[in-house]
C-alpha cells in the first residue's frame, strides 16, 4: 500500500515558508563536509533570501561551490512536524542597495532593533543597516528539488 501524500501544497508551502523563523542552511565547505547554519531569512519574490557578512564561511563557501540545502522545520510532536527542505544553488548579490533592502526585510520580519519588529526605509534603513551593507552577500536560493512534509496529515496514522 503507497503511503499517504503529506506533502504541503504550493499554497501551504508559501505560508510555512512566509511565517517560518529559523532557516537551517548547509553549504558545502573546502574538505567536502557540510557546513550547516541557522539563519533569519526573508521570502522575496517567492524565493528564500538571507544575508551573510561576505567573508562568513557559508558565503566563501558558496562562491567555491554554489549548491546548497536549505530546511525549515516545526512541531515539537510527530504530529505537528511540519517542514521543507530546498536542494539548490545559490544566488550571490553584492550591491549594496539591495543588501540594504533585505536588510529592511529582515527587520521588518524579526526583532533586530530594541527587541522590535520595525519597518525602516530611506534615511532610518541607513543609518540602522548602511555600515553594514557593503560588508554583506545576499544570498537568493534557486530551488532545484523541493520536499516537504506535514504529519498532521497522517491523521495519526503512522
Amino acid at each position: 500500500m503507497a503511503r499517504k501524500d503529506i506533502s504541503l501544497t504550493d499554497t501551504e508551502l508559501s505560508g510555512f515558508l512566509e511565517s517560518g523563523h529559523t532557516l537551517h542552511v548547509a553549504s558545502i565547505d573546502a574538505d567536502g563536509y557540510p557546513h550547516l547554519a541557522p539563519m533569519w531569512y526573508v521570502v522575496r519574490e517567492g524565493k528564500i533570501t538571507f544575508r551573510s557578512f561576505t567573508k562568513s564561511q557559508k558565503i566563501l563557501n558558496l562562491r567555491r561551490n554554489p549548491k546548497l540545502s536549505v530546511l525549515l522545520e516545526a512541531g515539537e510532536t510527530y504530529d505537528e512536524l511540519k517542514g521543507v527542505m530546498i536542494r539548490g544553488t545559490a544566488t550571490l548579490i553584492e550591491d549594496r542597495s539591495t543588501v540594504l533592502a533585505i536588510y529592511g526585510d529582515i527587520a521588518a520580519k524579526y526583532r533586530m532593533i530594541g527587541g522590535q519588529s520595525v519597518e525602516l526605509e530611506g534615511a532610518a534603513l541607513e543609518a540602522a543597516f548602511g555600515s553594514y551593507a557593503e560588508k554583506n552577500t545576499a544570498v537568493v536560493v534557486e530551488p532545484v528539488k523541493v520536499a516537504s512534509w506535514d504529519h498532521a496529515k497522517l491523521g495519526g496514522a503512522y
